[in-house]
């Protein structure tokens, strides 16, 4: 918490289709500085500040999925770039958050509808039409409900429809397009019934291992299910934070785990679990844990995230 006799205003994070449209033409436009501003080199590939972003994802990919330390430190990546977004592109709000459960009730014509999506206002909608496209699964046409060609292709209209990745697919380095093929197989792992399991866990382990998903769990889940519904670079375990969604969705996803952390501070706020690497030697990561992002940051101890409210973090959601 602050500091005795310290007074300062928390940030408060809202869904972004509650912002007004000055608001959100604020942030869009600062995602485009960032798309603008050159690279600060700390990975030879990426050329853009933005690209820094989603380089230092492809390069940590392997050691920040499938481990205790998963949902912190993708709050330290959404703190980093938001700080970015204020330093070095002068915006002055919040980083808002995508919450998709208001999205998939009425599957893909909700979805396809949501502000989220919005060519003007919001992030563009689906990709051109690629009929038969699996996007990163092969295995799609096996799943019930997927239909082809929906998508697949480059972001059609918006902001970024006409803005190219240096970095991906995956651990490629490529000149490409933003792609997405919006797949309604995915919708039924973000809807409010799939939060409310989620929320229900007792205990950080459970918790954490429900939310992220496969291939730890059989289903997919919240984490996975974000990512698998927009589909195209979103669906890229390594190179997904080349669509800007990708930092919507994970704030959509830091907001659950502050929710769950709320519904109980004295015993989960500070309540951490998991091995700290995917491969042996295995240790637990605890709060002592260093969490690294190749020179987007210096190094931050662990337990420096787990309050929202902090003088380092300083903000709670709505």
């Amino acid at each position: 918490m602050f500091p005795k006799g310290v007074l300062r205003r928390l940030n408060v994070v809202n869904g972004m289709r509650t912002l007004s449209q000055s608001q959100k033409s604020d942030y869009i436009k600062a995602v485009k500085c960032l798309q603008f501003l050159p690279s600060k080199g700390n990975i030879t590939e990426a050329k853009t500040r933005f690209d820094d972003f989603q380089a230092t994802h492809i390069t940590l990919a392997d050691e920040v999925h499938l481990v205790g330390q998963f949902l912190p430190w993708h709050r330290l990546l959404l703190h980093i770039y938001e700080t970015a977004l204020h330093d070095e592109c002068g915006y002055r709000g919040t980083s808002p958050y995508w919450d998709w459960t208001l999205d998939v009730g009425k599957g893909l014509e909700s979805f396809a509808g949501s502000p989220i999506f919005d060519p003007i206002y919001g992030f563009g909608g689906n990709g051109e039409d690629i009929p038969g496209y699996n996007g990163q699964f092969h295995n799609l046409s096996e799943i019930p409900g997927w239909t082809p060609g929906t998508g697949g292709g480059c972001v059609k209209d918006g902001p970024f429809a006409h803005y190219n990745l240096s970095l991906g697919p995956g651990t490629s380095v490529t000149n490409h397009c933003i792609q997405r093929a919006f797949t309604p197989a995915f919708f039924s792992a973000i809807t409010p019934a799939q939060v409310a399991i989620t929320l229900k866990k007792p205990n950080f382990e459970l918790f954490r291992i429900e939310l992220e998903g496969t291939p730890v769990t059989s289903a997919v889940k919240i984490h996975d299910g974000g990512h698998f519904a927009v589909n195209g670079e979103m669906s890229n375990r390594y190179s997904s934070p080349g669509d800007p969604l990708f930092y919507l969705h994970h704030a959509s996803l830091d907001r659950v785990w502050w929710k769950w952390q709320q519904a109980d501070l004295d015993v989960r706020l500070y309540q951490i679990s998991g091995r700290s690497s995917v491969d042996p030697p295995f240790q637990n990561v605890t709060l002592d844990f260093q969490l690294k992002s190749e020179g987007l940051s210096p190094l931050v101890p662990l337990r420096k995230v787990m309050d929202t409210r902090n003088e380092y973090l300083c903000y709670e959601y709505v």
